[in-house]
This record gives C-alpha cells, structure tokens and sequence, in this order.
C-alpha cells in the first residue's frame, strides 16, 4: 500500500509540473514573453542597514505588477514593484515578560529615495495578518506612486489567539505595551533608514484603529497624524466584556468626559484625524465614529468640556454613497468623518477578495494618504508632550 500511494503521489505531482510547462510555453509562444514567476522579479530598492534592534530575517523581492491575481478577479498586485522585508523588531519588555519580539513586514517602494521619505504604519485588525492586510489595502500601490514606505506591525498569536491588539486594556502588560512596542519600531526604523521623522503617520482597522488611538493618546510626538478605520470610541473599554459593548453600542459615557479624563487637553500637542466608518458595520457601530469625531475634535482643542465648537468652521459634502465631514482650523483640516453608505466592517473601497475588504465606497487608502500628505508633526509641538507626562505622573 505505502508504494502504491507514493507512486500516485510522484505521478500527480508529474502531470503538474507537465501542465505548468505546457503552460508556459504556449505563453511564451503566444505573446513572446516568459510569464511571471517567483524568479521573475525586479530587484530590489536600496535597504539601508538596519540598526541593533532591528533584526533583519528575511528578504524576498517582488513581484511585478499583474503577478498576483484573485481567484474572482485580476486585481493590482498587492506588493507593487518594491521590496518587501520580513522581520522582527526586540522592543522594551513588558513588565511580567523576558522578551517583547515584534514581528512585521516593510515596503520600500522601487525607484524612491529612501532618505526623508515618509512612513506610514498600518496596523491590522483582528484575524488577520499583514499580508492580507497590504494585498487588501493596496497601500504598497500608493506608496510606488507616491514615494513613502509602509510598515506593517503583526501582533503575534502568543498574545491573541486571534491576532487582536489589547486596545481596550490600557496597562503596561497589554495594550500600552503594545503602543510602546509599536514606537520602538517606528523610532529604530526612522534611525536605520533615515525616513522623516516629522512626516510619520499610523493608520488601522477595527483593533488597529483601538490601537492607533493610544498611540495618539500616549505618544502624539511621533505621528503627524492618524487614520481609524471601522474603530471604537476609545476611553471606557478596560476588558474584553466591556470592549465588545462599546463595539456595538458606542460609549455610554460622554465621550468629550472620556478624553478629559486620560489627557490633559490643555497641553496636548493636537493630533490631526480621519474617521472612516461603514454605516452597515455590524462589528462596530456606527455611532462609534460620531464618538471618535468628538473626542479628537476634543483632542485638537476644537471643542470644549461640553462638546460645544470654539474655534474653527465645519463644512459637510454628500455624495451618491459618502457623507464626509470636515472640521477646519485656520483653514487647514484637522479632523474628517467620512460615513460610507452599505459599508459593512471591512476596509472601503479595499479588495473584496481578501477576508475584511470591500470594493463597496471610495478608496480608503487614497483617502488616508490625500490627509496624510497634508500634514507634519514639527519640533515645536514637542515639548509640549513633556509637560503632559508630568501632569500624569503628578496626577498618579
């Protein structure tokens, strides 16, 4: 019997290798061009050498452009035309544990300078990894056209079964550590490869937008700005009883009240905001993005403890499946709500044949970076966050 089936275990994988060489030369012999393979790639970009604490495993580069295609359609391919990095970053250890060992994934997109270029940090949501996330996202097409480089933290299965971020548990063993992690990341890459560290933006989906939100909340002096995807209202959650209801009911809190109660607004630096939100999210409310769009209006100093508007204009644009809100200070836009009609809990405009994507509403990739690109974290907004520590560190 074992005979038997190895034989007609080396047999089908002949007739494979067979179809998969009739295969190519009839490609060959139709359009005089070898088709695309693993081999068949174009070299990579330039990577500068990672400092200590960026631990390079592997590199692989990437396929050209049509190279990946969907079972339901061709679609772009995901990683574009520029090199794509695996590997794992030794962040701080959080308390209780002996090593805190991050992995991700960095594009670096093809024929850009590498130095000063912006960064753009995507953080997944849960049951997901980062290469669905880049492949559903596109954002590695974006960062070919528009010259910055995406890196994409994973969080690991040893710390969630399902690969959620801890947002709701806003402690040095969970999600803290989690956003100190992240920083550290951030912090060695800029070092290694020289991005720009005025021009560093974090954008995530669902758990990601969680915690996207801390990292604004506790660090705002390494992002220019933030995107939240599908996120909840940050502030009342601390278990994962407590997560899921403010998921499907929003905070039952003022959310203006929440913020007061974690930052000192006064001397907060501002951190610039775009809320996307499905309205047929049956994951996370709806209502979840209106409390978003208050807290960091809250944030930004555009509201006060009551919630009422003090400074700045608003304008609101409907269109045939969008509702975008704009909220300007100075005539620059500091915070924006787009509500997108028959959006479940899934990324807008993403590709709908990758779990948590949908090709329903406009690009949220495009969206992101068309507010990213507007905007930079100076010096000057810096110190600014030393005084906010130790008005926490008074207050503990």
């Amino acid at each position: 019997m074992p005979k038997s089936l190895t034989k007609i275990w080396l047999g089908g994988l002949k007739r494979l290798f067979a179809i998969q060489t009739e295969h190519a030369r009839a490609t060959l012999k139709r359009t005089g061009k070898r088709p695309a393979t693993k081999s068949a790639t174009r070299p990579a970009a330039t990577v500068a050498k990672p400092s200590a604490k960026v631990r390079k495993t592997t590199t692989r580069d990437v396929p050209q452009r049509g190279a990946r295609e969907s079972r339901v359609r061709p679609r772009a391919a995901a990683w574009a035309s520029g090199s794509w990095t695996r590997s794992f970053h030794s962040a701080p250890a959080a308390p209780g544990s002996l090593v805190n060992h991050l992995q991700y994934g960095l594009y670096l997109p093809a024929g850009k300078p590498v130095k000063q270029a912006p960064l753009v940090v995507m953080l997944h949501g849960c049951q997901q990894s980062i290469d669905e996330f880049a492949e559903g996202t596109r954002m590695n097409l974006l960062a070919d056209r528009y010259g910055f480089a995406v890196v994409y933290p994973e969080q690991s299965k040893h710390a969630h079964s399902h690969r959620c971020w801890h947002w709701y548990d806003d402690t040095d063993r969970a999600g803290r550590a989690e956003a100190r992690a992240v920083v550290s990341l951030v912090d060695a890459l800029v070092e290694a490869h020289g991005f720009d560290p005025e021009r560093v933006y974090v954008a995530g989906i669902s758990a990601g937008a969680g915690l996207t939100s801390l990292l604004a909340l506790h660090f705002p002096e390494h992002f220019a700005a933030v995107a939240l995807h599908s996120g909840p209202a940050l502030g009342e959650a601390h278990s994962g009883i407590t997560a899921m209801d403010v998921m499907r009911r929003g905070t039952r809190q003022d959310p203006v009240a929440l913020v007061d109660a974690v930052a000192d607004v006064t001397t907060y630096p501002g951190m610039p905001a775009i809320i996307i939100q499905g309205e047929a999210d049956h994951v996370v409310a709806s209502i979840n993005a209106e409390q978003l769009t208050e807290q960091f209006l809250r944030l930004n100093g555009i509201v006060d403890a009551q919630g009422v508007r003090k400074v700045g204009d608003v304008k609101e644009d409907r269109k045939a499946t969008v509702t975008t809100r704009d909220y300007t200070r100075g005539g620059r836009r500091v915070v924006r709500l787009c509500r997108v009609q028959g959006l479940g809990h899934a990324w807008s405009g993403g590709d709908d044949a990758v779990p948590f994507h949908s090709s329903k509403g406009p690009d949220a990739s495009s969206l992101l970076w068309d507010f990213f690109r507007h905007q930079r974290r100076t010096e000057a907004a810096r110190p600014a966050r030393r005084a906010t520590d130790g008005a926490r560190q008074r207050a503990s």
